[in-house]
């Protein structure tokens, strides 16, 4: 009795092994802001269910992110720093890239927001006051989509930081965010990553609004006909589900602490 036990165990783990063996996966290089706020634990079980798939996810920075995808490791990209795609999209390595969401980005900082960024009417003034003022920032430093937004502002506002105020991090959003909470500084912020750890942290929003704090995500399959080993059929499996209206609908339904973190854009 006991050996028919053993087998019958034995039998049952190599079903649940060969199951397992059975499941596709599908790689994804994605920017931290998809993860830290919490919208792939969401969104990304019901597409794996859906098609018995399994997810391996990368988040980092959106540079890094469209990085790994050029270079044939990752199957499907999901980032936001438009310009930087379409350069890749030109190049020929990544195709069928698709608008999926968007937000904005926001300037936090300590609730007594001593470079008054409360009466700037614009980005670059906010950026402006935060320079004349030499109040400390906390600057992504990692070549990331917020990073690549955080240079063109100081472009725009006619800037060079200074290393007396400003300290790159080289660290993804939400550790950024609790450096600058930890030194109450000032830090440039999708607003996702703002709402899910805005309960965390003691930082405020000090500026808000400006249309060039837009931020939009895309997805984009990367090219089997140049990466060889590209799941593009399982890649395009997940660009249509997360255009979906189902997909779309998990989408616009995340909130936190009953505000929305993104807003469909494949709707």
């Amino acid at each position: 009795m006991k050996r028919l036990i053993n087998r019958l165990a034995m039998v049952a783990l190599l079903a649940i092994m060969s199951n397992a063996w059975a499941t596709e996966t599908l790689r994804m290089s994605t920017t931290t802001s998809t993860e830290n706020s919490g919208l792939l634990a969401v969104l990304n079980p019901v597409f794996e269910k859906k098609h018995d798939v399994t997810l391996q996810v990368i988040a980092v920075g959106t540079g890094k992110a469209l990085k790994i995808g050029s270079q044939g490791d990752v199957d499907v990209v999901f980032v936001h720093a438009p310009a930087a795609e379409l350069k890749y999209v030109k190049s020929g390595d990544f195709i069928d890239r698709t608008a999926v969401m968007h937000n904005d980005f926001v300037i936090v900082g300590p609730a007594s927001d001593p470079a008054g960024l409360l009466s700037a009417k614009t980005a670059v003034e906010a950026l402006q006051k935060i320079a004349q003022s030499q109040s400390p920032f906390i600057s992504r430093g990692d070549d990331s989509g917020t990073h690549k937004k955080e240079q063109s502002l100081w472009k725009a506002a006619a800037v060079k930081p200074s290393a007396r105020w400003l300290s790159e991090a080289g660290q993804g959003m939400g550790a950024v965010l609790n450096i600058a909470n930890e030194k109450e500084a000032y830090a440039l912020t999708d607003r996702g990553t703002q709402i899910a750890f805005a309960p965390k942290l003691e930082l405020k929003v000090c500026f808000e609004g400006d249309k060039q704090l837009f931020n939009p995500y895309h997805v984009m399959a990367v090219n089997p006909e140049k990466h060889q080993g590209i799941k593009y059929e399982l890649a395009m499996k997940y660009i249509n589900f997360i255009t979906s209206a189902e997909g779309q609908g998990i989408i616009e339904s995340f909130r936190k602490g009953g505000q929305s973190l993104f807003y469909p854009d494949a709707k």
